[in-house]
């Protein structure tokens, strides 16, 4: 941006005679900034339009030779602040000159801000596991600064492309971080920076010519003969098979893992065909899940009405913890022959293929009731169902089987 600089005077309130102040302005893309110079001029002696004083005397000389040092330091800072890719508005010219410290936005500050914001907010807004995420993330920025510059903490104003490539680089080499947890670290640090732009503590986006890596991670879900094997299984702890009972309520819902836990009575509601229905936003996105309940989920909850963890907690099922539920579920599996690694996510996945989409329910009414805010995300669930994609080819197999007699 072009800078211009102009010199006035300035009379006073109540002026009547004498020498006026000399003041400095700064123009940058119309926003001014005014600096005193401390000297002063007679008015007769000024010259508005060269911004200089008149005449040959030795206090004009002295006072244009004093204006024009000025005016020289002025572009000076001018030209630091745009060789140093910092920010050069009337008012940053300004305060650089004039010596004042500016305020210098450090990254690690402004990491910890934003997690602190996420845990005021847990349970309303954002889970633990979310909170865990961001705190694993923070740990790998802070290790990463102290890797690559000595430093405890970084000025917001060295984050540029190298410093987001090197900590791509750094996560896979040092950390020996997965293509799709590097990715997920990126985009983590890539919010908390959109954040520090939107708020002016930046200028230059990082991550404008930066593309993240991503590897499509293949979902694993149950078939529906190990459906059938999992839920026909005595099991000899109750512990067990109550565990596997809550895996199916969610096989037959697509709830994860924390919405199962925080369900309550209050999101079965009436549905629009008068059947019973889930009705609750996601803990993760917070968009809205209407699922209708088939049979066999409403006979699990049927099951655990007066369950004593129900009741005292207001539950509708007597959900152990994640890590637990993942535990008993990988024993379920080496009990019932299932050699899939089998958590409580599996049911979510189960639930999208399986039980709706290789049923012929259509991908939007699915990705409806997953909650998804992109058809996108549903779309994954298709391009593995091969079993979908021998039963459409069958049909057409069928039909030019029928034209080729002809």
């Amino acid at each position: 941006m072009s800078m211009s600089i102009l010199f006035y005077i300035k009379k006073p309130r109540n002026y009547s005679t004498g020498p006026v102040p000399v003041y400095l302005r700064i123009t940058v893309a119309g926003q001014r900034a005014e600096i005193s110079t401390s000297r002063a001029c007679e008015p007769i002696q000024w010259n508005p339009s060269a911004g200089r004083a008149t005449g040959s005397n030795k206090t004009s000389t002295t006072l244009n030779q004093y204006l024009n040092t000025l005016q020289a330091k002025v572009q000076e800072t001018h030209r630091l602040l745009l060789e140093a890719g910092r920010s050069t508005t009337a008012g940053a010219i300004k305060d650089k000159f004039l010596g004042k410290q500016e305020k210098v936005w450090m990254l690690v500050e402004r990491l910890e801000e934003h997690n602190h914001r996420i845990k005021a907010l847990l349970d309303s807004e954002y889970s633990q596991a979310t909170l865990k995420s961001y705190t694993t993330s923070l740990v790998h920025v802070k290790a990463f600064i102290r890797w690559k510059f000595g430093k405890g903490d970084l000025d917001l104003s060295k984050v540029d492309l190298a410093f987001v490539s090197d900590y791509d680089f750094y996560l896979r080499s040092q950390c020996k971080c997965s293509t799709n947890s590097t990715a997920k670290y990126i985009k983590q640090l890539k919010k908390v920076i959109r954040a520090c732009l939107a708020h002016g503590y930046m200028e230059q986006d990082p991550f404008l010519h930066y593309k993240a890596k991503h590897k499509q991670v293949e979902r694993v879900f149950l078939t529906e003969e190990e459906l059938e094997r999992i839920a026909a299984k005595t099991f000899v702890t109750e512990r067990l098979g109550q565990v596997r009972d809550i895996f199916l309520f969610s096989c037959f819902t697509g709830l994860a893992y924390t919405d199962v836990k925080k369900l309550r009575q209050s999101d079965i509601t009436s549905g629009i065909d008068g059947e019973l229905w889930v009705c609750k936003n996601r803990q993760k996105t917070g968009t809205p899940s209407r699922i209708p309940l088939l049979p066999s989920a409403l006979a699990i909850l049927g099951k655990y009405g007066d369950h004593p963890q129900c009741l005292h907690k207001g539950q509708l099922l007597p959900i152990l913890s994640n890590q637990k539920m993942n535990a008993y579920l990988k024993e379920i599996a080496d009990v019932t022959g299932i050699t899939k690694p089998v958590t409580f996510h599996t049911a979510r996945h189960t639930f999208a293929t399986t039980v709706t989409l290789l049923n012929g329910v259509p991908m939007e009414s699915v990705s409806k009731m997953l909650g998804h805010t992109s058809l996108k995300t549903t779309q994954h669930y298709a391009k593995v169902l091969d079993v979908k994609v021998s039963q459409d080819m069958g049909k057409l197999r069928e039909k030019f089987t029928t034209v080729a007699k002809y």
